[in-house]
């Protein structure tokens, strides 16, 4: 018998049995280890909404168990949808646990930039943080010509979702939402954008050729 833990009213959450085969196949055993295994989820999404709830602001109790269930909810599903490749590389229920923290952390994202605005309209223009010489002396310049880079080697697109990502540390999966995007085509966007950035950096001597610095060691 496999103990994973507790659901929210304290009961044993507990599961006898090769849990891919039981959650493959219909039938009694299958519906035991669905029932194990949303508990396991509760649990683990809860812990983790807990965890991050001073980003939620000042929200109830209800608020967070809604999360909880929709974040368990989410990671069910996910995990039935790749049972298939479960390789048996860690315990089940440590493989589970990851799907439960990975669905929470972006609800808890969601709900706390929920009725926050984004405007990429506002974001052409690199902020200038308000640093001083002093302070960054040595990087002034790599600075200096970061911001230029930014505002004329990259495409509009490219400079908006660099600076939502990077500057404004807007959680992907949040703009992906507000873009109706994918997160693997904002990732692509953010890669092609540092590598013009490094690129032209590079030619203008801001920053050491790969090759170079591998023939100086």
């Amino acid at each position: 018998m496999t103990t994973v833990g507790s659901d929210s009213v304290g009961t044993a959450v507990t599961f006898s049995g090769d849990w891919t085969r039981a959650l493959s196949v219909p039938g009694p055993d299958q519906d035991e280890a669905m029932r194990h295994l949303h508990l396991l989820l509760l649990r683990a999404s809860r812990t983790q909404v807990l965890r991050m709830r001073s980003s939620l602001g000042p929200v109830g109790s209800d608020v967070v168990e809604e999360i909880v269930h929709q974040a368990a909810d989410d990671a069910m599903m996910a995990l039935l949808g790749k049972l298939s490749s479960f390789e048996g590389r860690s315990r089940f229920t440590t493989w589970a646990y990851k799907f439960a923290v990975l669905h929470a952390a972006t609800h808890v994202r969601r709900r706390a930039w929920r009725d926050r605005d984004v405007h990429l309209d506002a974001l052409d223009v690199v902020p200038d943080r308000g640093a001083t010489s002093e302070q960054y002396a040595e990087a002034a310049d790599l600075a200096d010509a970061v911001r230029q880079a930014i505002d004329t080697v990259l495409s509009q697109h490219q400079r908006r979702i660099l600076l939502a990502l990077v500057v404004e540390e807007i959680p992907v999966d949040v703009l992906a939402d507000r873009l109706g995007a994918s997160r693997n085509a904002l990732y692509k966007t953010l890669h092609d954008a540092r590598r013009r950035l490094r690129t032209h950096l590079r030619e203008t001597g801001h920053l050491a050729d790969p090759d170079q610095q591998a023939g100086t060691t």
